[in-house]
């Protein structure tokens, strides 16, 4: 077993822990995650849409393939696009807050820190605390233990413990070397006490042909991609909200694509798997967040996010080790 690479900024390079999807599993582990995976893979292609790219820009994004994500999914997309990695000390998740801005949304209205965050988001610790419902234990369990595990991604916290030790927060930046366009942001969370990914994300904001403000569009490459289109609310009192609750194909949502040749894709939009963030800053001036994952109407998983800014000594080592894109070679 080997360790898992380090990233520019992430502290977890420290642990002794592997990934979870270095670990050796039993004949019949495989086989149970290979006929899940495989039968994603089928309900995509049954009941999903064909779509031709050029028809719906706002649906293309980078697709994984099969096997292990982990850290390395910036590398292979830098790598297939012709892309250079760098890793700011101030990058951002959204590096202009007011790119939101739309008929149904002031971001004017916005806390000053809550837009600090989203443009200055590498320059912020994560502490983290998970609740899993009843429930949603078992489904979530099973989507963990068999998928997520195996290509080490999304792997949701099912126990407090997990996120005993913290989460580390990595934010870089895919650029075009020759114009210096940022092409994707990614934001990779690991849990400290395994080192395994709970997100890989690619963050952007787009126009989404049924909503009237622009969303915040996240993709998770895993087998294809899961593509979370996240319309923005401003709430009287400052706070912030991120609603994937949508009407129908178009809206905000979560949509599951999978490649169908060189220039189509099979999307499904699922419109009962929904997530809500609420950002806010508390009585004490700190910043948080409560984010909830449902499906079906159930509650799977509550997290709470408590963001600080980086004290100058972290922020001078973070600082060294984004110095090169080396980090992130295997």
């Amino acid at each position: 077993m080997s360790s898992a690479p380090s990233l520019p900024g992430d502290d977890s390079r420290t642990s002794p822990a592997v990934s979870p999807a270095g670990y050796k599993r039993s004949w019949l582990y495989d086989l149970i995650g290979f006929f899940l995976e495989g039968g994603i893979q089928l309900w995509i292609h049954l009941t999903g849409k064909r779509i031709a790219k050029s028809d719906a820009s706002w649906l293309t994004c980078a697709l994984g393939k099969r096997g292990p994500i982990g850290t390395g999914i910036y590398e292979r997309i830098a790598r297939d696009e012709h892309l250079e990695i760098v890793a700011p000390r101030d990058a951002g998740l959204i590096p202009d807050f007011n790119a939101l801005r739309g008929p149904g949304f002031d971001p004017d209205g916005i806390h000053p820190a809550i837009r600090h965050f989203y443009e200055h988001a590498a320059q912020y610790h994560l502490e983290v605390w998970t609740e899993v419902s009843l429930r949603g234990r078992f489904f979530l369990w099973l989507l963990v233990e068999f998928i997520s595990r195996r290509m080490d991604q999304l792997n949701f916290p099912i126990s407090s413990l997990e996120v005993a030790k913290g989460m580390t927060s990595v934010v870089v930046q895919l650029i075009e070397p020759k114009s210096n366009r940022l092409v994707y942001t990614g934001w990779l969370r690991r849990l400290k006490s395994s080192g395994a990914v709970i997100y890989a994300g690619l963050y952007s904001t787009v126009k989404v042909p049924g909503e009237p403000n622009p969303c915040v569009k996240v993709t998770f490459p895993c087998n294809g991609s899961a593509n979370v289109y996240l319309r923005p609310v401003a709430h009287t009192d400052g706070s912030f909200g991120l609603e994937s609750s949508g009407c129908g194909w178009g809206s905000a949502g979560f949509y599951r694509l999978a490649s169908s040749g060189d220039s189509h894709l099979r999307v499904r939009y699922v419109r009962t798997l929904c997530e809500v963030f609420h950002v806010y800053v508390d009585d004490e001036n700190v910043l948080r967040v409560d984010h909830t994952v449902s499906f079906l109407g159930m509650t799977i998983i509550r997290l709470h996010y408590k963001m600080s800014l980086i004290v100058e000594d972290d922020a001078k080592e973070c600082e060294t080790s984004a110095t090169t894109a080396a980090d992130f070679a295997h």
